[in-house]
Formats: C-alpha cells, structure tokens, sequence
C-alpha cells in the first residue's frame, strides 16, 4: 500500500489515491491487472459517486500537505502533483454539478463500464472463471445503483439528452439479447470450463436479467420524463466538460475558428487527392468509389489478422529508427469488439504486468467487407505507433513515474492528441503512398476537424461563418451538425449518427483530438527550434512518452523543454 502519512511527497499521494480508487472501483483494478478485482463492480449509486467525491476532497488536503514538503519542487514531484491536482479538481467539479446523476451514453455510461470491463476480465484458468461467476452476481446490484442515480437525476430534474436515451436503450436491447443476437453475457460464458457451467448460467441469466429490466425503466420511465428535453448542454457545462476531457479552460471561441481553418486546409488537400484516384470528383464522390471499387478485406477473422499485420509491420519499421522499443511494449494484439457498442474502434491498454497485451478492437457493425483505405491511418492511430505505443510507454516506465500518471490520471486530448499526431507522423513518414490511402487519412483528419466545428458549434449554438459553404450565418443545430458531418465524411450512415450521438453525450470530448494535435506539433517544433541540427526526433518521442500523461495547459510547455 502506498505512503498515506502526513510526509508522503506528490507521487505517493497519487499512488495511494489510486490504491483507494481501486477499493472503491473494482473496474479500474481490473484494467490495472489487480486479480482480487475480478470479482466485484463499483456502487454506481449517489452513495457510490459521494464516496469518490469525498476521496477526491481529502487527497487534495493531503497533496496541499506534501507539496510543502522539501523535495516537492523536482521535477518530477512538481510534474506529479500538478497533473493530480488539475485532474482532482476537474473530476470534483463534474460531481459537484452532478453530472453522474444523468450519465447517459452511446459509448461512455456505467452501463457501458460493465460489458467492457468482462471483456478484459481473465478467463485463462478456472479459477478466473470462478472469479467472473462472482461477478456475474454483482452486475443487478451495479445496475440498480446506476438506475437509482438516474432516478434521482429525473427528481432533481438533471436530464440526459433523449438522443442518445434512445440509442442507449436500443444497445441494452442488444446486449439483453433483445434484437437478433444472443445476450452478451451469454455469449461471454460459451468457453468456460463445464464444471462451472451451472454457476455460470445462472450468473448471465441474472446479469442479463438487469439490463433488460434497465432497459424497460428507460424506455418506460426515463424516455417519457425527459422528453422535450435539449439533447445540447450550453456554456457553463461544455466548458466544465471541456476541462475535465482536455486538461485545459480552452478559449472556445479560438478553438472553433481554429477548426475552420483547419476544415479548409484539409478540404484542399483532399480534393487533389480525389482527382487522383476519380478525375474530376470530390473528395467523398472518390471515397464513395473507393467504397466499391477499391482495395478490401473480405471477412471478419481476415480482417482482425490484416490490422495484426499491419501493426507487426509498424513496430518492424518504427523500432530503432523513430522509437525504441522494450520487447513487452512491441506485443498488441488485434480484436474484434463485442456487438452493441458504439461504430468507432476503440483501444483498450495493457495490465500493469503486461500479463494482459494492449489491444485493439475493430466494431464490424454486422458488416463482413473492410474497404483497407478506411483502415490504415485508423490503425495507426488506434495501433501503433498511436495509442499503443503511448499507453504501453507510460506502463514500462511505472517505475520512474507514479502509478496515477500511467492510469488514472490520463487526460483524453493528451492520448487522443498523440494518437491524431501519430497518423501525421506516418504521412511524413511515407507510410501512405498512394492516393487511396492518403484520402483515407485525410478523410480522418477532416472528421476530427468537423468534431471541433460541430461539438463546440451545437452545444454553444454558435453561428456558422460567412465563408463556410454549409448553411452560412445560421446557428448550428444537432440536426445541421449531423448533416454537416455526413456531408463531409466518407463513412456510412449509422456511423455519422453514432459520432453525433457521442459528441452529444460527451460534450468536450471529441474536440481533444485535433486540440491536443496541435499541441503535439507545437511541442515538437519548439524542441526542434531550440536543438537547432541536434535535434533527434527518436529521441524526443521516447522522452515525450516516457514523461506521462499531461493536460493540455502544461503539455506544450513541457514538450518544448525535452
């Protein structure tokens, strides 16, 4: 257990805050490789989010105690203690407002927390599997705590947004085995050893029980109470989401300027891009083509090999010329996600051991044919050299920084910053060759420049630019910004409507990605600037992944000084 005495300098204040979290969370522990998590979930009720708030409130008390201390102003006490407090104090302010009261998702919910958490849960030995029949029996009671939240929420009058109430309940269907597959927790018990298979049975039937009947409540009760209500969240909580998400109080007026310029810039790009592959066509009038006529991937377990290939090619051609990389952080491992989620792949990192690779996980949305342009530059990012190499970093160096900087105290823009700065990296690195990878990328970056323009634009209902080609002077709707969206992003139809639903009910979030970019670069350049000749781009990279995670308002500073 870490240090908690009134001595305890910033990185064992944050250690010993994550020991605690772990109690209170057994999800986090399970992503951490904490075996004696695999058997319980958190209290998603008000009880459960007050126990955390009062964590956060009596760890800030004792960081104000240990950055007085001697040795609190080194380097890395001071880098420490600066992430801790920015992130308490971000976190504290979100339950203060009780936004937990009406967390509801498409992609980021409780709900949401309890099928990701069994798909990294140790299934190996029958001892896990005993582990995860125990578990099993907790989801009704985690379920309930979330629905008591919610319910309090409906008395209180703190609403989630109906859009993406809807899309929820039809992902409970999903997973309740209401629609056309099995139930989820089904289909997670199929390999377990016989000998468990009663205990088993009975632990899905019960799980799946709960969300079913969370899914009746919401279509029933929650749906008709909130009704009419604004799927956008206004100034005052875009901008309390915008810090917890970024790390930073962003200028939010400069921002959404800043992604128009960047729309433009990548509009021009793609547009000579597209003549190459179709004369005489737009941007998605090639991509559409490509859609039908360009390069595939045929199958659902080729695919999850193809995207394993093209990260072992990575880390071949990246390790030793623009990273250097320790054997354990070179494993990853491509997957396929489990159906009910939201469209877009995701990542999920390593144990704290490594006992448990990074992975990948590719959403096939039932479809069986992957155009490969739609693929690359996704798996750069997602893969490596993206979020894999940065996560799977912070985890190898644990022992020269705290625990808290390589777990809970990431900041989304940081990662998903490094990750967008990883798929430039490969372009500059000739990694796209031909037009028709280099649109897929460009149509990448021109989708993380919209989530700038259409996240801040609805949410602030700010007025769309004179020199815009879509709708100029109107102010911005979700029903615009999705047409918006579709109008300028290669991807199918259910996907634009998952991005909208998303940016909806995680205000702040998708802008992190070409923020946090920028920040990237500007770091980069700044180093650059000041090395002159001597500087060594492998590495900077090394010494930027090794420093752990930052909110935005210090990254750049501290980019530049590597």
């Amino acid at each position: 257990m870490s240090d908690t005495s009134s001595s305890a300098l910033p990185r064992q204040v944050a250690d010993a805050y994550v020991d605690a979290v772990i109690e209170l969370d057994p999800i986090t522990g399970t992503y951490l490789g904490v075996p004696e998590s695999s058997r319980r979930l958190p209290d998603f009720s008000p009880a459960g989010q007050d126990a955390t708030a009062d964590l956060i409130r009596a760890t800030l008390l004792k960081l104000d105690d240990a950055e007085r201390l001697p040795g609190a102003d080194s380097d890395e006490e001071r880098r420490c203690g600066r992430l801790l407090r920015e992130r308490l104090t971000a976190e504290l302010a979100v339950h203060d407002a009780e936004e937990g009261l009406r967390a509801v998702s498409n992609l980021h919910s409780p709900a949401h927390s309890l099928i990701g958490v069994f798909t990294v849960t140790p299934t190996e030995t029958e001892e896990d599997w005993d582990a995860v029949a125990e578990r099993l029996r907790a989801v009704p009671a985690a379920v309930e705590g979330y629905r008591a939240s919610l319910g309090l929420g409906l008395e209180r009058k703190l609403y989630g947004g109906p859009r993406a109430t809807a899309t929820f309940i039809g992902q409970l269907t999903e997973w309740s085995g209401g629609g056309e597959s099995t139930a989820f927790f089904t289909d997670f018990i199929a390999p377990a050893p016989e000998a468990l298979r009663p205990e088993l049975t009975e632990g899905a039937r019960l799980a799946t029980a709960a969300f079913a009947s969370l899914r009746d409540w919401m279509r029933d009760v929650y749906a008709p109470a909130i009704e009419g209500a604004p799927d956008t969240v206004g100034r005052e909580r875009y901008a309390r989401w915008t810090r917890q998400f970024n790390g930073t109080d962003l200028d939010l007026d400069e921002a959404y300027a800043y992604g128009w310029s960047e729309y433009h810039r990548l509009l021009a790009e793609m547009r000579t891009e597209a003549a190459k592959i179709l004369p005489g066509a737009g941007p998605w009038e090639a991509l559409a083509h490509l859609d039908v006529h360009g390069k595939h991937i045929e199958g659902v377990e080729e695919v999850r090999e193809w995207l394993q290939g093209l990260m072992d090619e990575a880390i071949e051609a990246l390790d030793g010329t623009h990273f250097e990389l320790a054997e354990r952080v070179r494993r990853v491992e491509s997957r396929i996600a489990p159906p009910g989620g939201a469209a877009a792949p995701y990542y999920t990192g390593p144990s704290e051991d490594f006992s448990r690779p990074g992975r990948t996980w590719l959403p096939t949305m039932g479809e069986t044919r992957f155009p490969v342009y739609d693929l690359v530059s996704t798996w750069y990012h997602e893969g490596v050299p993206g979020h894999h190499l940065q996560i799977a970093q912070w985890k190898h160096v644990a022992d020269s920084l705290s625990r808290y900087q390589t777990s809970l105290g990431q900041v989304s823009a940081n990662a998903e910053g490094w990750a967008l700065y990883a798929e430039r990296l490969m372009d500059e690195l000739g990694f796209l060759p031909d037009a028709e990878r280099r649109l897929g990328y460009l149509d990448a970056q021109m989708m993380r420049a919209c989530r700038v323009i259409v996240d801040i634009g609805m949410h602030l209902e700010l007025e769309i630019p004179a020199d815009s080609p879509f709708h100029p002077g109107e102010r911005w709707t979700p029903d615009l910004a999705q047409e918006f969206f579709g109008n300028h992003s290669g991807r199918p139809a259910d996907f634009v409507e998952s991005e909208l639903t998303r940016y909806l009910s995680m205000p702040g979030q998708a802008i992190g990605y070409k923020l946090g970019e920028r920040a990237w670069l500007l770091g980069r350049e700044n180093a650059r600037a000041a090395h002159g000749d001597a500087f060594d781009l492998k590495a900077w990279h090394m010494a930027a992944l090794s420093q752990g995670s930052l909110g935005l308002d210090d990254l750049v500073d501290e980019l530049s000084r590597l």
